[in-house]
C-alpha cells in the first residue's frame, strides 16, 4: 500500500493533532528550542545512535569548546576526539569535523540552507539532512529515524515501509503544515514515547482517530522486523607496554575503526596462538619493537555496531627496537598520569583503569 492510496487519511487532520499534542509535550532536551542550524547540526549527529540522556553533557561541553563552525573547524581534530571521548562512534566526530571545515572554505560559514547541499557534506545522510533542512531552514523535508519510521508504517498501515514510500508518507503530512521542524520532532517522539515497538499506547496516541493500521487491525505487523544476524566476535591482543616507567601508545589511522584516536598496541589473535604470545607478535609486526610479555592486565568486552570484541589486555616490557608505525600514525611514550590527555576508545579506557587499580604490576 502507498499513502496515496489510502483514503481515510487526511494529512491536515494529522498533523495538526500532532503539533498540537507536541506543544503541550514538555522535555529536557537542550537543543530543542534551537534556531542555529550549527548547533542544529551538532546536536542531530551527536544523536545518531546515541540515547538523549548520554547526549545532553556531552552537547553541552562540545558547544563550550566549539562554540561555532569557525571554531571546530580550526581546532585539531585531536581536541575534537577528545571532547566526543566516551561517545563512542567516531567515525561521527571525524565527519563533523571534516564537513565544518568544508563549509568555512566552500559556503562562507553558512550551512546548506536545503537537503540536496548538505547531503554533500560528510557524515550527513537523508536523515540528518532532512532534519537540519527542516528543523533550522523550515524546509518541509522528511527526517525519518527509526521512531519515526514505525509511526509512519502504522499510520498510512505500509506494509513495504521503502525509504521513497516512508519520505512520501512524510511529505504528505509536512506539505500539509507549514511547521516541517515541529511537525519532524512530533513525529519521532510520538514513536519513542507511545508508539513503542512492543505495547504501543494506542489510546494516548494524537493519531488514533487517523491510524489505518489501527482501523485494520495491523498494528503489530508494522512496520514488518528486520533480520538481524548474529554479530560476529574478535579476540584481539593487547600490549600495555613499558619502558623506564613510560607507557606506549600509537595512533590509529583516521580512515580506520576507531580513527585517529590513541590506543595501546595490538592485533587479532590467530588461530592456536596464545594471547601473550599474539602480544608479542603483533608488537613486533605494528611497530618493529620487540616486546615481552607478562602479567595480564584483565580482559575487556565491548560491542560495536557491527561485532563484538574481547581485549584481551597484558603488562609487557620492551625489550629492543625504536618504534616505527607500520598500521598506526603516530606513537608516543608517555607518563601514565598523562594519559587522561589523549582520546582513547571506551575499551581502552578501561584497561587504563585496570592498569591504574594494580599499579604494583608497572613497568
Amino acid at each position: 500500500m502507498t499513502p496515496s492510496s489510502s483514503p481515510s487519511i487526511q494529512p491536515a487532520r494529522a498533523a495538526s493533532r500532532l503539533l498540537t499534542w507536541f506543544e503541550g509535550r514538555e522535555r529536557d532536551v537542550p537543543w530543542r528550542q534551537e534556531r542555529d542550524p550549527y548547533r542544529i547540526w551538532v546536536a542531530e549527529i551527536m544523536a545518531q545512535q546515541t540515547r538523549m540522556e548520554t547526549v545532553r553533557p556531552y552537547y553541552r561541553r562540545f558547544l563550550g569548546h566549539f562554540p561555532d563552525v569557525l571554531a571546530l573547524a580550526e581546532a585539531p581534530l585531536d581536541d575534537v576526539l577528545k571532547s566526543w571521548e566516551g561517545l563512542g562512534y567516531y567515525a561521527r566526530a571525524r565527519n563533523l569535523h571534516a564537513a565544518a571545515r568544508e563549509v568555512v572554505t566552500s559556503y562562507g560559514g553558512e550551512l546548506p540552507r536545503d537537503a540536496e547541499g548538505l547531503r554533500r557534506l560528510p557524515g550527513i545522510g537523508p536523515y540528518t539532512a532532512g532534519a537540519i533542512a527542516s528543523m533550522a531552514f523550515g524546509r518541509p523535508e522528511p527526517a525519518v529515524d527509526g521512531n519515526a519510521r514505525r509511526v509512519l508504517s502504522r499510520l498510512f498501515d505500509l506494509d513495504a515501509p521503502t525509504r521513497a514510500a516512508l519520505d512520501g508518507a512524510a511529505r504528505e503530512l509536512l506539505t500539509s503544515c507549514g511547521r516541517a521542524g515541529e511537525l519532524n520532532q512530533a513525529i519521532m517522539d510520538v514513536g519513542g514515547a507511545i508508539c513503542t515497538p512492543k505495547r504501543p499506547r494506542c489510546g494516548d496516541c494524537p493519531l488514533e482517530g487517523d491510524c489505518v493500521a489501527r482501523a485494520r487491525g495491523t498494528v503489530a505487523e508494522r512496520p514488518p522486523p528486520r533480520s538481524r544476524k548474529p554479530l560476529p566476535h574478535q579476540d584481539v591482543a593487547v600490549g600495555v607496554v613499558w619502558k623506564d616507567g613510560r607507557l606506549l601508545i600509537a595512533r590509529r589511522p583516521e580512515d580506520a575503526l576507531l580513527g585517529g584516536l590513541w590506543e595501546f598496541p595490538g592485533g587479532k589473535i590467530e588461530p592456536n596462538e596464545t594471547a601473550r604470545a599474539a602480544v608479542e607478535r603483533e608488537l613486533r609486526e605494528e611497530l618493529d619493537v620487540e616486546v615481552r610479555a607478562r602479567e595480564l592486565v584483565g580482559r575487556v568486552e565491548h560491542a560495536y555496531s557491527h561485532f563484538r570484541v574481547t581485549l584481551h589486555a597484558y603488562h609487557a616490557d620492551w625489550v629492543s627496537g625504536e618504534p616505527r608505525p607500520r598500521a598506526a600514525t603516530a606513537w608516543l611514550w608517555v607518563d601514565p598520569g598523562r594519559l587522561a590527555e589523549f582520546a582513547f576508545p571506551r575499551g581502552s579506557q578501561r584497561i587504563i583503569a585496570q592498569v591504574s587499580a594494580a599499579p604494583e604490576l608497572a613497568g
